[in-house]
């Protein structure tokens, strides 16, 4: 006898239909909204838990980082799911793919280090320049001596890590990755810039005069990812550009935008271009041209060792 087929709920029936009907409506929304609202819904999700632990470990027995287990733990969560696994099963490959996890020879992340190692010390230099044009805010570190030395270390350090991951897999995987394909590497490095810093508004020193320094940033980890095809470079690259950035806010008083120079300088429409003006330009063209022949070589690198990347 045929085995009889169990009857579906009218509950069930109703969830697919809606189910089906929104995998229609999203599937017809440009590749590039769908791209935003993926990538800006994972960098949320994966960065706003971490703010209210740090804030309340801070705030609670601050002598006990208590916050590192279970960041850590939701950490590892945000990771296997944006890998792919978990439910649904029906989302697992999109979910692979769009992260860009993909592991990369040894030659392939040694140039991909150095090109952003450059590409970043460029960036100091252009804030060097900016200094000078215009007037940048700075940014405010908080009185955190009160606060014992290990756990406002080990919580820099998980911030960090979390920055890293979550905002190189959530803007350079789920949101640049499918632009990518669709309009080219150009239109989404630029597009990832703008979200980007627009998403860093939420730090209250943020104004639109640093747009073009996000940019800057998106630009160095954008071209990384696109070039190799990963997100394991620049999530390295972010994670320790910040804990660096967090270390000279604490120890000098500098936000990371304005690091690069000692002591604030006049603006150069008050006092003209003068020698320290023009040295800071030419640096700054010298190493953005270093690091516009260290991306031509990460290229090449890794064409060579994956010509599917041709």
């Amino acid at each position: 006898m045929p085995r009889q087929q169990r009857r579906k709920h009218p509950d069930e029936n109703q969830f697919s239909a809606l189910r089906r009907r929104t995998l229609k409506y999203w599937a017809q929304l440009p590749v590039i909204v769908r791209a935003i609202i993926s990538g800006g819904l994972m960098a949320t999700v994966g960065t706003v838990p971490w703010g209210l632990l740090a804030g309340l470990n801070l705030k609670h027995m601050p002598a006990v980082p208590w916050a590192l287990i279970p960041a850590a733990l939701f950490l590892w969560m945000f990771w296997r799911y944006a890998r792919g696994d978990w439910w649904p099963r029906s989302t697992s490959e999109a979910r692979r793919t769009s992260l860009r996890a993909n592991s990369l020879p040894g030659e392939v992340w040694g140039t991909a280090m150095f090109a952003g190692v450059v590409g970043l010390v460029a960036l100091v230099l252009m804030q060097r320049v900016m200094n000078r044009l215009v007037v940048l805010p700075q940014q405010e570190g908080g009185d955190l001596t009160k606060y014992p030395a290990l756990t406002v270390a080990l919580l820099v350090a998980m911030g960090s890590l979390v920055a890293g991951v979550v905002e190189e897999g959530s803007f350079r995987g789920y949101m640049q990755g499918p632009i990518e394909r669709r309009h080219g590497p150009v239109i989404a490095i630029a597009v990832t810039g703008l979200l980007f810093g627009f998403a860093h508004f939420s730090h209250p020193e943020v104004t639109i005069v640093l747009l073009p320094y996000y940019a800057a940033v998106a630009a160095v980890y954008g071209a990384v990812a696109y070039f190799t095809n990963s997100i394991f470079p620049s999530m390295v690259l972010h994670a320790g550009g910040n804990m660096l950035g967090a270390i000279d806010l604490f120890a000098r008083g500098q936000s990371e935008w304005q690091q690069a120079s000692s002591s604030p300088s006049p603006l150069i429409w008050q006092t003209g271009a003068d020698a320290s003006f023009w040295i800071s330009l030419v640096g700054f063209l010298l190493v953005g041209s270093a690091a516009v022949w260290a991306y031509a070589g990460l290229a090449a690198v890794a064409r060579a060792a994956d010509p599917v990347l041709e």
